[in-house]
């Protein structure tokens, strides 16, 4: 379509560049599932297609993600209308968005991050282990870390500056225990013909793909139910039990509100009651 063209020129330059590869991304796969045709022949129907297409993908396992696929060919569709006159309505208004489920928290125990650490570890991917000690130990997401490149991360003050991140806003992430430890090591054998952390072995110039690694790892460690971003969902459990307020895991995080992270908060008044549970013994035990 000549629409994703001129969208290309013209719209995705005005955003952040890791938003503008994802939706880029996000509109060629629309470009196949609709094929060449012109604006005002796609019909809600070939849409809502589409849309069942990306929802029995065994990759696009999440609505929300499919949620965000139909709001970037809607944004196309807004502009082409308003904008550019090629069209007087906008189809995507006209499907229905998946439903969303609750908001999901699946975290490791103990032993089943020791078991994912150990297959990443014996993996013959060699970013695996190290984007998944940092994803778990800052709850940084992963398009995040694998996106990062060298003057992203300062060890000489244990600290990783991310620069575009999803609400827009720069952050500053902690680097600090095993994952520091780690990543000092392996500046050591850092590729020279690029600035990414992490790339790829077959083009240094983009980032790492981990999709086959990490899968063989989770089936390694015998996971169930576990998903790369439940990695940002086990740092923020444990922050909670450690005995984080829900601000302070929003500030770790990067959420600009509290909405995001009240799905820990039953975590955190368990551990908060045991800690007024262990005062209390501790002062009023001995008080008749």
């Amino acid at each position: 379509m000549e629409a994703l063209k001129r969208y290309q020129r013209e719209v995705l330059p005005a955003k952040v560049p890791d938003e503008q590869k994802q939706q880029w991304f996000q509109l060629r796969k629309w470009h196949l599932f609709l094929g060449d045709v012109f604006l005002d022949d796609v019909t809600p129907g070939a849409i809502a297609h589409g849309r069942d297409a990306l929802l029995t993908d065994p990759f696009f396992l999440a609505p929300a993600t499919v949620v965000r696929y139909l709001a970037a060919l809607s944004h196309l569709f807004t502009v082409a209308s308003t904008e550019w006159e090629w069209l007087d309505n906008n189809p995507v208004r006209r499907v229905r968005r998946p439903r969303l489920p609750r908001g999901r928290v699946r975290f490791l125990s103990k032993e089943e991050l020791s078991a994912l650490l150990e297959s990443c570890q014996q993996s013959d991917h060699p970013c695996l282990y190290p984007i998944t000690l940092l994803a778990v130990s800052t709850g940084m997401r992963q398009g995040e870390i694998r996106n990062l490149r060298w003057e992203n991360i300062d060890l000489s003050r244990n600290r990783i500056t991310l620069e575009h991140t999803k609400n827009g806003e720069r952050r500053a992430v902690p680097l600090t225990g095993r994952a520091r430890v780690v990543i000092g090591e392996y500046s050591k054998i850092r590729r020279l013909d690029t600035t990414l952390v992490f790339p790829s072995t077959r083009n240094p110039q983009v980032p790492a793909d981990l999709r086959k690694a990490w899968g063989r790892a989770v089936t390694t460690a015998a996971l169930e139910d576990f998903r790369f971003h439940d990695l940002r969902h086990t740092c923020a459990s444990y922050l909670a039990m450690s005995g984080a307020t829900l601000a302070e895991i929003a500030e770790v995080l990067g959420h600009k509100t509290l909405s995001m992270v009240k799905r820990y908060t039953h975590i955190s008044d368990t551990h908060t009651t045991k800690i007024v549970e262990r005062m209390n013994g501790a002062m009023l035990d001995s008080v008749p």
